[in-house]
């Protein structure tokens, strides 16, 4: 070392901003990517959800043709409401009267629906004699759908699913 001059320990402005700048552009690039992570998780839910509860609707149908569950003459078999699933119906085919048959344990909230609407009143309810394009509320429950008009990250309405 010379004299005079010592040895300066840290960074420089330059090297401070720098650092700086870095990352924000790295900030920056995690934000829109994290929106998509979560838009992602929320459709991975979507998909379940509208899984289960079609599951349950199609085990509510087998039921009823299959004499466990009464059945109204001239009904299409599927319930009146989604609530039914979840309420249980009286088993026929027990012995003692007393058996139910469930077919849900609870109805989920759809995870498109505002944060205000819960269970059954989140999901838009499609009628067996509604036509699929222009899906309907009726005397019974064959389907449901996303009542959100957002679309998905593969294009299609999040109703359409």
């Amino acid at each position: 070392m010379m004299q005079g001059q010592g040895f300066r320990a840290g960074f420089t402005l330059i090297e401070m901003l720098a650092v700086l700048a870095i990352l924000s552009i790295l900030a920056a690039m995690a934000v829109p990517m994290t929106k998509l992570i979560v838009k992602h998780k929320k459709e991975e839910e979507l998909r379940y959800d509208l899984r289960k509860i079609r599951g349950g609707l199609d085990a509510y149908k087998i039921a009823a043709d299959s004499g466990r569950i009464a059945k109204k003459v001239g009904s299409s078999g599927y319930p009146e409401k989604l609530e039914d699933l979840v309420k249980g119906m009286d088993d026929l085919r027990d012995p003692n009267k007393k058996a139910k048959i469930y077919f849900l344990r609870r109805i989920p909230t759809d995870p498109m629906a505002p944060p205000d609407l819960h269970g059954t009143d989140s999901w838009g309810k499609r009628s067996y004699e509604s036509p699929p394009d222009d899906p309907q509320e009726g005397d019974d429950v064959y389907d449901v759908y996303s009542k959100s008009e957002a679309t998905g990250l593969n294009g299609v309405p999040y109703r359409k699913w």
